[in-house]
């Protein structure tokens, strides 16, 4: 599995119409990361 890069990311959203800079990708890619692992942390506590 390859690793998800901002420049994927900018990629996947520019090939649906939405154009980000590549610092605006790191934050999204950031903030996905975050969800990830709070979403992780919550199902491993139940």
């Amino acid at each position: 599995m390859d690793k998800l890069t901002p420049q994927k990311v900018q990629d996947f959203l520019r090939q649906r119409g939405t154009i980000i800079t590549l610092e605006v990708a790191t934050a999204i890619l950031n903030f996905i990361r975050k969800l990830a692992n709070i979403a992780i942390s919550n199902y491993l506590q139940k």
